[in-house]
């Protein structure tokens, strides 16, 4: 599957899950790695092959907003 899809097709869940993490522009390296760890953990725990840490998804409303994250 390719990663646009991918994205839409979370992007379509009404909220985000354990296993996947929507951001706009955030970016904390102490806490990154945190995050990346417990992403991991709960797609194990939820029989996912994935986690996904997407930038760039409005938290809210789940809209392709775009980041200034580099």
């Amino acid at each position: 599957m390719e990663v646009k899809q991918i994205v839409l097709d979370l992007c379509a869940f009404n909220d985000e899950q354990e296993w996947f993490e929507f951001k706009e522009n955030w970016f904390q390296p102490e806490t990154l790695g945190e995050y990346v760890s417990a992403l991991s953990n709960a797609a194990a725990f939820h029989y996912k092959k994935y986690a996904y840490f997407i930038w760039g998804i409005s938290n809210t409303t789940h809209e392709v907003v775009g980041t200034t994250f580099n």
